[in-house]
């Protein structure tokens, strides 16, 4: 049997207290359910290791000094 795209699969996720608390902050920051944080989370993760994988580099920079830090992706 073909898995479709919009197929839909269950996944039990356990987390500490401290990373549960981290997830129901960002999911009321970004009005987002905690499953749309961690379906966003995922993306963002696929979209930086697809580059990392070309050989780019991952730069956060800071507006007022424009100092630049590398973020680096284990």
């Amino acid at each position: 049997m073909d898995m479709k795209e919009t197929d839909k699969r269950t996944m039990t996720l356990n987390l500490t207290a401290r990373e549960m608390a981290v997830l129901e902050d960002l999911a009321a920051k970004k009005d987002l359910s905690k499953t749309g944080v961690m379906k966003l989370a995922l993306r963002l993760l696929q979209a930086a290791d697809s580059k990392v994988q070309l050989g780019h580099k991952l730069m956060m920079e800071d507006e007022k000094t424009k100092e630049k830090t590398e973020l680096v992706i284990l």
